[in-house]
């Protein structure tokens, strides 16, 4: 069973910008597909690499600002 239905999935990926996904991807998998970086993230516990994870792809993959930077909100 689905998360979310095929209609809304559609309708949603339709309205993003290919240029955008395109890159962000890109830096994924610069990123998550580093065998060196997969290595230190299996070996590494939950806790030493949450704010990594949340970093990287939230904020350097996908662009979003985080508290403390000032124009977070």
């Amino acid at each position: 069973m689905s998360l979310f239905q095929k209609s809304v999935i559609s309708k949603y990926t339709a309205d993003l910008d290919k240029g955008t996904v395109t890159l962000a991807y890109a830096k994924y998998k610069e990123y998550f597909h580093n065998r060196e970086i997969q290595e230190n993230i299996i070996n590494a516990k939950e806790e030493q690499f949450q704010e990594g994870f949340l970093t990287e792809l939230f904020c350097k993959i996908l662009g979003y600002t985080i508290n403390p930077n000032p124009s977070w909100a």
